[in-house]
């Protein structure tokens, strides 16, 4: 396995995506097993929204929001227009999404992904699912927007494709790591 530490330099791929029109499946059913539920949060604190965001992208070197400060973070998360949706399942937390729709007809799906421990066990295909029917059950969306890279989950874009997004640019992109990074394994 390969780790890098704070101060290197990574090269990586960021894919934008887009849909424009609500697909059309339905609402998933619930996965077997599950026995929990997909929470929005009211009033969510920083701490847990951090803790959610570490969780789930401490292996994808997520690192964009350790710059910000708490009270623009909790700015962000109090306005009416921004969801923070999670599974909570046997009594912890599996993962979550965010829904930034302050924009109006565009919806942003900000954040989305599963703490380690929750991964490859069918969740994620059935929580964008349901991410993405969130969004479109906003009166007015025209547009749906995602973007995923290269430091993400292998099988993020595939997956965001395969649930109806279509491609719509690539840049390329290098980031200083901010703490030591040991990548998921594939």
């Amino acid at each position: 396995m390969t780790e890098y530490k704070a101060g290197q330099s990574v090269r990586y791929t960021v894919t934008f995506l887009e849909m424009t029109e609500r697909p059309g499946y339905g609402w998933p059913p619930t996965t077997v097993g599950m026995t929990g539920a997909l929470l929005r949060a009211e009033d969510p604190p920083v701490w847990y929204f951090r803790a959610l965001y570490d969780a789930v992208g401490r292996d994808y070197a997520w690192t964009d929001l350790h710059l910000s400060e708490d009270p623009e973070i909790a700015q962000w998360l109090a306005h009416e227009d921004v969801g923070l949706y999670s599974l909570i399942d046997h009594g912890w937390p599996k993962g979550f999404f965010m829904l930034d729709c302050r924009q109006g007809a565009e919806c942003d799906l900000c954040y989305f992904g599963l703490v380690p421990q929750a991964v490859g066990r069918g969740l994620g295909g059935w929580m964008l699912r349901t991410a993405i029917l969130t969004a479109w059950a906003r009166e007015g969306l025209e547009r749906l927007k995602v973007n995923t890279c290269t430091l993400d989950h292998p099988r993020a874009l595939i997956q965001y494709q395969k649930h109806g997004f279509n491609v719509v640019s690539q840049e390329e992109r290098k980031r200083v790591l901010t703490r030591d990074w040991h990548p998921a394994p594939h």
